[in-house]
């Protein structure tokens, strides 16, 4: 058993996301797995990607969230005409001194929300490759970091192909997780139309206030490294992934770098729930949130109606499960 003293005091932390929790059910009905799933990636210090059919709070979880940081808070919305300097800025020319001076762009910010981020060209995308692996860009080969928290949450329709442009896959690796947004139960649609009748107007996140500040956030983030991680439980994250590089369905699997962000959400879900260590229900709990978006079918196994959904389960269900 351990001593006490080395345990992590989770009290303040639970009081935080708890307040959290209640100031996004004031906003959002339901979708109480992808509200988990988002904190999850936000203390995994990732990147989000929501993925859902219109109408279902993607953008509306996406501000929710970055309201509950006292950071600054940028939105883009991405068109088939936004360009690269739109977003990481540009350098203009300064007359008086006869130089150039470089205006930041809307990306120098904590919290970026990328909305519909798959109607950008494959240009634009590319302009976020270097500042969400790296958190910094280089322009002008002058180097420029972000900041500690910074974060990307962006969303993406899956059902409208007009117009849009399909992520690379360099691109989807650098998001921690895709969190699938689905429709509310028929008790959680009524509940919605309650309180639009009630109030008359949509939902206001007037009420939705700063639940922790970004050294705050910074000091829940350094908690994961004190997070208990048995090592067969490490083993048994990396026949995860190892597994979905063999399994006959799959064309492309998951890369280290999944493997890394498997670690890390699970502990940061195990922090959620209260607790200084990782069971391996936290693990199966973030494996196709973490893997699926990472994964390439066959055309083959695509036929026969296979998904990367359907790949993990059964890799997770077939491989023995540490105790």
């Amino acid at each position: 058993m351990e001593n006490d003293q080395t345990r992590v005091d989770l009290t303040r932390f639970a009081e935080k996301m708890f307040e959290a929790r209640q100031f996004i059910a004031q906003v959002i009905v339901g979708q109480e797995e992808a509200i988990d799933l988002v904190l999850t990636a936000i203390l995994a210090d990732g990147h989000v990607l929501l993925e859902g059919v219109p109408g279902v709070a993607k953008t509306l979880l996406a501000k929710v969230v970055a309201r509950l940081i006292d950071a600054q808070f940028t939105r883009i919305q991405f068109t088939p005409d936004l360009m690269p300097s739109d977003i990481l800025g540009t350098s203009v020319f300064n007359m008086k001194e006869s130089e150039f001076h470089f205006h930041r762009g809307p990306v120098f910010t904590d919290i970026l929300l990328a909305d519909e981020i798959n109607r950008a060209p494959a240009k634009t995308q590319a302009a976020l490759f270097e500042v969400m692996e790296e958190r910094q860009t280089t322009i002008d080969g002058t180097t420029y970091p972000m900041g500690d928290v910074f974060a990307v949450l962006a969303t993406q329709n899956p059902v409208e192909q007009e117009g849009t442009y399909r992520l690379p896959e360099a691109q989807l690796d650098r998001f921690i997780m895709k969190i699938t947004m689905g429709y509310p139960s028929f008790e959680q649609e009524v509940t919605i139309l309650q309180r639009h009748q009630l109030n008359n107007r949509l939902a206001s996140l007037e009420g939705i206030r700063p639940v922790m500040t970004r050294e705050e956030l910074t000091r829940c983030r350094a908690l994961l490294n004190q997070v208990v991680v048995d090592p067969s439980l490490l083993d048994y994250m990396a026949r995860v992934v190892q597994a979905t590089r063999n399994h006959r369905a799959v064309f492309l699997g998951a890369s280290p770098r999944a493997a890394v962000a498997l670690l890390r959400t699970s502990k940061a879900y195990a922090l959620l729930q209260g607790r200084d260590f990782v069971t391996p229900d936290d693990v199966r709990r973030v494996v196709v949130p973490v893997l699926h978006h990472r994964l390439i079918i066959t055309s083959e196994a695509e036929m026969e109606g296979v998904t990367p959904d359907k790949v993990l389960i059964e890799v997770a269900n077939a491989l023995a499960v540490p105790r």
